[in-house]
């Protein structure tokens, strides 16, 4: 009777498991999306293992990684001695750690680092378009233009550049934040910070986010981590050199060769390289991110300024605070890619790599525009053309500025919609 009643359950499970995997298909089929991304998923993984074997790698900063990393391997923790064929490193010492581990996988031979920078490519892709799976803006067809960059492509697999990481360890720790997972996002954002600093375009945009649906408590919490994550990551350069580790990790000021500009060349060198420039681009950069932070990201709270003070009043007294509350992922999504764009429009220079910094970003900040389908797709095209331009010329640049600001004025006209979503519509939506 045991022997009878064990098989019994094991039929039943048996069946269940098949149950299970024949609806897998029409699931998948119901949602089109999903679909989509898969099928993406293995054709670009075609694709890149196609540019590997058969498209020929162009080195530009591989030996100037190298060198740094042997010079950290064999005990140097001076920055200003740490140096390559393009000059000393100016990367916080998450890069290090994350390209001495490449070197001792690779043996600093470039084909199986390519082959690795594919897998990474491939893992990048899955993490931004779970990110565009979870939220509702774009149509299924048009997940496709995530995967049309031939730059992004080069960038990954035929150069190896440093962003390529930077910028997956963000759409990690975005995807994390939108599972609600903030503590841990904020961790992965910060070890992106350490590979390279542009990801610091992300937070001013990303606090504000917290300060909506985090408690303050939560808030000194995940940012004390991700302060960790940095004395961590740059403990052995912070004991030893200090001043040399922020100055060249940290530095703010640097000044980019003309040359190789992709969005100012149309500008003369010397006011290129003229700190009214650069000061004149970072005024507009604040006033940019304080306009839209006041009428567009916290106007659903009164506005930015009455949103920080009621943030405010709450910590200082006992009144009850109608923060935090659960953020639509349409809204946490929005808001980054948008306070990024807005770094990316007012960076005196933007070299070809740092097209990864936004690519990803691009079909998520056109279709929340007014702007119709065919214009979306025309604005894609002419921004990824301005890119594949070598050098870069006046026209080629002058015509990105013009596309940027063209979406810029977009979002601005972009349908503001509530950011909250109750806790039960939420769960039904995960569900």
């Amino acid at each position: 009777m045991a022997v009878k009643n064990s098989a019994s359950a094991h039929a039943k499970r048996s069946r269940r498991k098949a149950d299970a995997s024949s609806s897998l298909i029409p699931k998948l089929m119901k949602n089109p999306k999903t679909t989509m991304a898969l099928a993406l998923l293995i054709i670009d993984s075609l694709l890149v293992s196609f540019i590997i074997a058969y498209v020929p790698y162009t080195k530009i900063d591989w030996d100037a990684y190298m060198s740094q990393v042997t010079g950290f391997l064999g005990g140097e923790r001076d920055y200003k001695n740490l140096k390559g064929d393009t000059g000393p490193l100016v990367y916080p010492a998450g890069f290090l750690y994350v390209y001495s581990a490449i070197q001792y996988v690779t043996g600093g031979q470039v084909f199986p680092a390519q082959i690795l920078f594919g897998i990474l490519y491939i893992i990048n892709l899955g993490i931004v378009l779970l990110i565009y799976v979870k939220t509702d803006v774009l149509p299924w067809w048009a997940l496709s233009l995530l995967c049309l960059s031939k730059r992004v492509h080069s960038i990954f697999v035929l150069r190896l550049f440093n962003d390529c990481f930077a910028m997956t360890f963000l759409h990690a720790a975005m995807a994390s934040i939108l599972f609600g997972w903030w503590h841990f996002g904020l961790i992965i954002f910060s070890a992106a910070v350490s590979i390279k600093m542009n990801v610091l375009l992300f937070a001013p945009p990303l606090f504000i986010l917290m300060l909506k649906a985090m408690n303050i408590s939560g808030v000194i919490s995940a940012l004390a981590g991700a302060a960790l994550v940095q004395i961590v990551l740059g403990l052995p350069f912070l004991v030893s050199y200090p001043i040399e580790y922020m100055s060249g990790a940290f530095n703010l000021g640097r000044v980019f060769i003309h040359f190789w500009s992709v969005n100012f060349k149309f500008i003369p060198e010397p006011i290129f390289v003229s700190k009214e420039l650069a000061i004149s681009l970072l005024i507009a950069h604040l006033v940019l991110l304080i306009v839209f932070a006041h009428y567009k990201w916290c106007k659903h709270e009164g506005g930015l300024f009455k949103f920080l003070y009621s943030r405010i009043r709450c910590c200082l007294s006992s009144s009850s605070s109608p923060w935090p509350k659960p953020l639509k992922k349409e809204h946490i999504v929005a808001t980054m890619f948008a306070g990024n764009f807005i770094g990316i429009i007012c960076a005196r220079s933007l070299h070809y790599q740092f097209y990864s910094w936004y690519f990803y970003s691009l079909p998520y900040l056109l279709w929340i525009t007014p702007f119709p389908t065919f214009l979306r797709v025309l604005i894609f095209v002419g921004v990824e053309l301005c890119w594949n331009v070598f050098p870069s010329n006046l026209y080629s640049s002058l015509l990105l500025l013009c596309l940027h600001l063209l979406i810029l004025l977009g979002l601005w006209y972009s349908t503001l919609e509530n950011p909250y979503t109750s806790e039960k519509s939420a769960s039904r939506k995960e569900k």
